[in-house]
């Protein structure tokens, strides 16, 4: 199967910082990589509904929700690009893993099965100077990762408030360049421990 990416953009706002950063390390991906690019605030989604008990717990997939169930399943690498909105993924991406709880209940999706051993990837940019407050984000898409049995790619961190004020980030910008070469050996372990992450710079 070849490789298709597809990058999630949680920001409310277009061109923003994480978007800006996830662009320049999809640029380093070999022409021959698939890129798919959806920003989840122009494909709105419905407020996520717990029917695990229910009788029939099956939800609509219509609009939103259909774009990107078939673009998940699709994909071999999917890459969340989340600013930190309060020491974790945004609104929109928050959303969009919640719904990850009806598909995998989906009958005859195989929804785990299909993502099993594919890759799961983070960006974010926090406008603060220590690193480990997105060690929450971080941890949320490491154990999404592990429950899922997918491999976690890490989370390329980077640094910025106003508009394009990561790309002055010179250490984000050098570390965008190999971030999707450093493809991961195992799958995700869970539960995520930020001291054996390891360096996320």
């Amino acid at each position: 199967m070849n490789r298709r990416f597809l990058f999630l953009l949680g920001s409310a706002r277009s061109n923003g910082n994480t978007e800006l950063l996830a662009r320049r390390a999809a640029e380093q991906l070999p022409s021959d990589v698939e890129q798919q690019w959806i920003a989840l605030a122009e494909h709105p989604l419905p407020d996520f509904a717990d029917l695990r008990h229910d009788a029939d717990h099956r939800q609509s997939e219509e609009g939103g929700l259909t774009t990107l169930l078939d673009a998940t399943l699709a994909a071999t690498d999917i890459v969340i690009a989340s600013p930190l909105y309060w020491y974790s993924v945004s609104s929109h991406t928050k959303r969009y893993l919640d719904h990850w709880s009806a598909w995998l209940r989906t009958p005859g999706l195989d929804f785990r099965a299909t993502l099993a051993g594919r890759t799961l990837w983070g960006v974010t940019v926090l406008a603060g100077e220590e690193p480990s407050v997105a060690e929450p984000l971080i941890g949320t898409l490491n154990n999404s990762a592990a429950y899922m049995k997918m491999r976690f790619g890490g989370v390329l961190l980077g640094n910025g408030s106003s508009p394009g004020d990561v790309l002055k980030d010179t250490a984000a910008l050098t570390r965008a360049k190999t971030f999707f070469a450093e493809r991961p050996r195992g799958l995700a372990r869970f539960p995520y421990e930020a001291a054996a992450s390891g360096p996320t710079r």
